[in-house]
Order: C-alpha cells, then sequence, then structure tokens
C-alpha cells in the first residue's frame, strides 16, 4: 500500500479518536450541569467515575499518535497536527478534570439549600459545552477562523465568574455561616473559568495546526 495512503488511514483514525474523547469530555460537563440542576448526586458520581476512562483515552491517542509521527515520519503540515494532537488530548484531559471538580462539589453541597450563584455556574457551563464542540469542530475541518470565534466565547464565562465572585463575596459578609460553603463553590467556579482557558489553549493550537504560527488567543 502507498505510504501516503497508510499515513492518511492513522490520520484519520486519530481524528475519530479525538472527536470520540471530545464528545465524552462534553457529555461528562452536560451530565454534571444535569446533576447540578437537579441535586443528583449518583448522576454526578457517575461522572467523577469516568474520569479515569478519559484519561485512559488520552494515553491511548498520544501512544499511537508517538508510534505515527516514528513509523511515517510526517514533515510540514501533517507534523504540526501531530503536535496538535498532543496538545489537544492533554488540554480534554485538564478540562475533564475540572468537570469533575463539578460534580464533587454536587456531592458536597448535596442536601444544601441552593445558592442564587448556581445559574452562573450553569451558563459557564453551557457555554464550555458550546466551546468543545465548536473547538473539535474547528479542527476537524482545518477551520482557523472558527477557532479564533470560539475563543471570543470565554469572554462569556469569564463575566459570568466575575458576577458569582461578587454575589459570593456579599453573600459572605452578610451571612458569615455560609462562608465555608459559599468558598466551595467560589473554588469551583475558578475551576470552570479555567476550563474556558483550556478550549482557547485548543484553539491556538488549531490555529497552528493550519497556518502554522503561535496565536495569543487568551488575553
Amino acid at each position: 500500500m502507498n505510504t501516503r495512503i497508510i499515513f492518511l488511514d492513522e490520520l484519520n483514525r486519530l481524528r475519530h479518536d479525538v472527536l470520540t474523547m471530545a464528545t465524552r469530555v462534553e457529555e461528562d460537563l452536560g451530565k454534571t450541569l444535569t446533576a447540578l440542576r437537579n441535586n443528583d448526586v449518583e448522576l454526578a458520581k457517575e461522572v467523577v467515575a469516568d474520569d479515569a476512562i478519559i484519561n485512559a483515552m488520552q494515553l491511548k491517542i498520544e501512544d499511537e499518535t508517538a508510534i505515527v509521527i516514528a513509523t511515517q515520519q510526517p514533515v510540514a503540515r501533517d507534523l504540526r497536527e501531530m503536535v496538535t494532537i498532543f496538545k489537544l488530548t492533554s488540554n480534554l484531559e485538564r478540562i475533564d478534570d475540572h468537570v469533575v471538580h463539578l460534580a464533587k462539589t454536587v456531592i458536597n453541597l448535596s442536601g444544601e439549600p441552593p445558592f442564587r450563584s448556581v445559574e452562573h455556574m450553569e451558563k459557564m457551563s453551557e457555554i464550555g459545552r458550546e466551546m468543545i464542540r465548536d473547538s473539535i469542530s474547528a479542527y476537524l475541518n482545518q477551520d482557523a477562523d472558527g477557532a479564533r470565534k470560539t475563543a471570543l466565547l470565554d469572554d462569556k464565562i469569564d463575566e459570568e465568574h466575575k458576577a458569582l465572585t461578587e454575589e459570593i463575596l456579599s453573600l459572605m459578609k452578610e451571612h458569615p455561616e455560609y462562608i465555608q460553603k459559599a468558598a466551595r463553590v467560589l473554588k469551583t467556579s475558578g475551576h470552570l473559568e479555567r476550563l474556558g482557558d483550556h478550549i482557547t489553549n485548543i484553539c491556538e493550537s488549531i490555529i497552528y495546526m493550519t497556518e502554522g504560527k503561535h496565536e495569543e488567543l487568551n488575553k
């Protein structure tokens, strides 16, 4: 079989695996959002257990990518995509870590009176899901402009995080008895804010892959 055809077959398989991993992370975030809204502890525990699956996916994809680099010796644009796959899987794994933290917050705050700030976390999660879908679509379609457009959504996550922070600090002043629980919510909001940063990193990697240049999107 032609060497180029073999490489393209391997590359398409890697792309499919990246899509599968991203879809699983996006689904985990969706499950956690549902658990947050419904105070569903069992669903949150399911997300925590899924973390091991995401970790295994990352290792599998990275191992297979390394084999392709070693055996097919890609150059130029092809090599940039190989490098980008490493960055994609690393950031997806980190995103899932933040999702797991949110799931653990659902578990730890179960049975407690809901804070109004939960609405901000819901919005941050919804935007995060959209960003994951759009960034992977940009990767598969080799769409640098789509990656830039997706990264702009991180500003909305930052706005929700800022609003939540102000609300939580005000709550702490008015109700000192809620400080411990409020601090946990504030920490979780920070994880969701960083989730957006990791998706922005993915978008930067896509630009590098398609255009061969490093562009700072997370300013």
